[in-house]
């Protein structure tokens, strides 16, 4: 039996900060070719999540929350926002699933938990197409281009 606590989700929490990407995982997965890769994901407001789709294999991923307020976005093939949720468990937003091939990103609202099953095996070098119309991990821009979308969602 796999249980998640909340001795785990502190655990996973209390790694955030040390990380200089402001994230951190426990994988439920023993291997990276298990079919169903699951994780508990623990994000802080400072982490950015590039735009990106799972293709080619193709991938969907889902997201409950446990703990915070996070907003999930989707966007059409020229970076035009599509779709977007606020997952929080307070306002009754539990959890999201992302279509295989589909633009998407998150940004951290508050330090956030949240518990993610994703088609796999994991295979780093396949994994993730990133958008061209985004900026990329750790390149100018990234702030600015967060504080676009949260306006434009009246965040």
């Amino acid at each position: 039996m796999i249980k998640i606590t909340g001795n785990l989700i502190q655990d996973v929490a209390g790694k955030t900060k040390e990380t200089a990407r402001k994230r951190s995982n426990y994988n439920f997965h023993t291997a990276y070719e298990d079919p169903i890769n699951r994780m508990i994901n623990a994000v802080e407001p400072e982490a950015y999540f590039p735009p990106h789709k799972h293709e080619g294999p193709d991938k969907r991923e889902i997201f409950l929350i446990l703990s915070g307020k996070v907003i999930f976005i989707e966007f059409e093939d020229t970076g035009r926002i599509k779709d977007h949720i606020i997952l929080d468990p307070l306002a009754g937003n539990f959890g999201v699933e992302i279509s295989a091939g589909t633009w998407h990103s998150l940004i951290p609202l508050e330090s956030s938990v949240l518990y993610e099953i994703k088609d796999g095996p994991y295979d780093s070098d396949s994994d993730k197409v990133f958008a061209g119309w985004a900026p990329k991990e750790n390149e100018q821009g990234v702030k600015e281009f967060v504080d676009k979308i949260l306006k434009e969602m009246g965040l």
